[in-house]
């Protein structure tokens, strides 16, 4: 399945549904504010995307690339699409546009004790079938604690760390923490 692919600004046809999609995939917590995505997105490391099947949106994603790492910080799917390729078919094209780089991302982490624990695991092995891996480190940031995935190549906690000093200006230092065994 090939996608349409449009940068996100405040000229996009979509944003509406975008922002709004954002609001629906991501818990308040774990999302940033609309307004200061569309403006660090005009910031040569980051890509806002949104895409599209025969001109219906269908999804979008930001991510960072410095260097020779790309951080998937969201990728969301409108729900109505669900289980129809649009998430593994986005995640093509952001390898293709990184070919050479390790892709990484944070997932809930899934706890047997949580109530939406089936709904975690089901997007764990998505990621997992689209050739994303475990790493055995957790990342807690705003004060939650979620799992880290790695694409092309293993994760390195040194240059993780050092990814996000260069991303945030020295702002941000992710507290990483080894997954008990």
């Amino acid at each position: 399945m090939k996608l349409k692919t449009e940068v996100v600004t405040k000229k996009n046809k979509d944003l509406k549904k975008v922002k709004e999609l954002l609001v629906a995939s991501f818990p308040k917590e774990q999302r940033s504010p609309f307004w200061l995505l569309l403006l660090t997105s005009k910031t040569k490391e980051i890509d806002f995307l949104s895409f599209y099947h025969e001109d219906v949106l269908c999804g979008f994603t930001y991510i960072t690339t410095i260097g020779n790492i790309t951080f998937v910080v969201y990728l969301a799917v409108c729900h109505d699409m669900w289980s129809k390729g649009y998430g593994s078919a986005i995640l093509a094209e952001i390898q293709s546009m990184h070919q050479d780089n390790k892709l990484i991302l944070y997932i809930d982490r899934c706890d047997e004790k949580t109530s939406d624990y089936e709904k975690c695991l089901k997007r764990k092995k998505f990621y997992e079938k689209n050739g994303y891996m475990e790493t055995g480190y957790l990342v807690e940031t705003r004060k939650i604690v979620q799992e880290i995935l790695v694409k092309n190549g293993k994760f390195d906690e040194e240059e993780f760390v050092q990814f996000f000093k260069k991303h945030s200006g020295g702002l941000i230092k992710p507290k990483l923490f080894k997954v008990a065994e």
